[in-house]
């Protein structure tokens, strides 16, 4: 299967598109499916020290940046989340503070920049049906990728706060 590149740089020029949600779940959290991808899809993610810091990461975001992340799935060049910002703004914060967390690794690898796609791709979840299909395609992911044939296999993926769509 033939993955679609996504490059949402557009959105950077639409930046009140996530803050209109505010209006729609003030009260509550949105949760989103996010997808940021590696820049020319270089394959640097799936690797041991990369999601060990991805965890890291993850379960020091609802004290730092009121995120909280729940189910993922790194692939080599891209990461499948779920992800429940306290006010979706924080969103794109999150994300671009992520990016920046991981890339100081990889320069300290000696890789070279750039590391990231402009932007990310994110669909808010707006049911619990949305959101069990939306897992089910990110859990099968390295399966229909072939890099594994049963998807417990893949040990770049997990749950780091279990979330629920409300």
């Amino acid at each position: 299967m033939s993955h679609r590149v996504i490059d949402n740089a557009h959105m950077d020029k639409h930046p009140h598109r996530l803050r209109r949600l505010t209006t729609i779940f003030p009260p509550g959290r949105p949760l989103f499916f996010l997808t940021p991808c590696t820049a020319a899809r270089r394959p640097i993610l799936a690797d041991d020290e990369v999601h060990m810091l991805f965890v890291v990461f993850c379960e020091a975001s609802p004290a730092k940046a009121a995120v909280w992340v729940g189910g993922y799935v790194l692939m080599p060049d891209h990461i499948h989340a779920f992800v429940s910002p306290e006010d979706s703004a924080g969103l794109s914060r999150w994300c671009g503070s992520l990016k920046k967390f991981l890339a100081a690794h990889w320069r300290k690898q000696r890789l070279t920049a750039p590391f990231w796609q402009e932007g990310f791709f994110d669909h808010l979840l707006r049911s619990n049906e949305s959101s069990s299909e939306k897992w089910l395609y990110v859990h099968q992911n390295p399966v229909r990728a072939g890099l594994v044939k049963d998807a417990k296999d893949w040990h770049y993926a997990g749950e780091i706060y279990p979330l629920r769509w409300d």
